[in-house]
């Protein structure tokens, strides 16, 4: 009879992130931040690269080749571990982006709830599929490094999206700005660089390479102000 390793395995992946991201001093400085309202998505941004760097440096140690039936993810088990985990990174980094919109929301008198963005599933189902395709897992294991990063950021930008779609279409003029970083920065990450005013936003504003360590901002200086007495919009 098999012994089934997902129980064992996941617990021992979410104990052991839960203790990075509970130590990493980065994290802790920028929940203050957001906690004193002063956190912009260039926090968030930050953060999301720190929980997903602390959920990628956890599946290397404790998912190998030796530690798999035959040396293969099957799907079974990428499905029951990988999901789980994936979605855990959305609802913090979700979480932590709504807290920083609705703390840019007031600071322009707009008396708007940040809103999470919904889970990209298919993202999820891409990673799950692209691991359990190899035979050998170590030749796939590098699908658990960078691309969970670029996972986790993505969660930002989806937020985002969300939250300036939102604001547009009850009538307001979001402003995003995206910059590149990288020495030097890619040619296509410097051809995206730029102030986007709704709902004037091209989709690849959006996207990120692996590796991007772009940083895709809401501005909220150019947004219309809301009298918290008459309910009016002025700007």
């Amino acid at each position: 009879m098999a012994i089934d390793i997902v129980p064992d395995l996941l617990d021992n992946i979410q104990r052991d992130f839960n203790t990075a991201i509970k130590s990493n001093k980065k994290i802790q400085k920028i929940q203050v931040m957001i906690e004193n309202g002063t956190a912009t998505y260039r926090q968030a941004n930050e953060y999301a690269v720190e929980v997903g760097d602390a959920l990628a440096r956890t599946f290397k140690v404790h998912i190998k080749s030796e530690t798999l039936p035959d040396g293969k993810m099957y799907y079974n088990i990428a499905e029951r571990v990988l999901s789980p985990t994936l979605n855990n990174n959305h609802a913090i980094v979700a979480r932590v982006s709504a807290e920083i919109q609705e703390n840019l929301n007031r600071s322009v008198g707009l008396g708007l709830k940040g809103i999470k963005p919904p889970v990209n599933q298919l993202r999820i189902d891409s990673i799950i599929n692209r691991v359990v395709a190899e035979e050998v897992f170590d030749d796939a294991a590098w699908i658990l490094q960078e691309p969970i990063i670029n996972f986790t950021q993505s969660i930002v930008d989806d937020a985002i999206k969300t939250n300036v779609e939102f604001q547009g279409e009850s009538g307001l003029s979001p402003r995003i700005i995206r910059t590149s970083h990288g020495n030097p920065p890619c040619d296509w990450c410097r051809s995206m660089q730029g102030v986007y005013k709704y709902p004037d936003v091209p989709a690849d504003v959006y996207r990120r390479h692996d590796r991007c360590r772009c940083t895709v901002e809401y501005d909220p200086s150019d947004v219309r102000r809301q009298n918290i007495w008459t309910k009016e919009w002025s700007g």
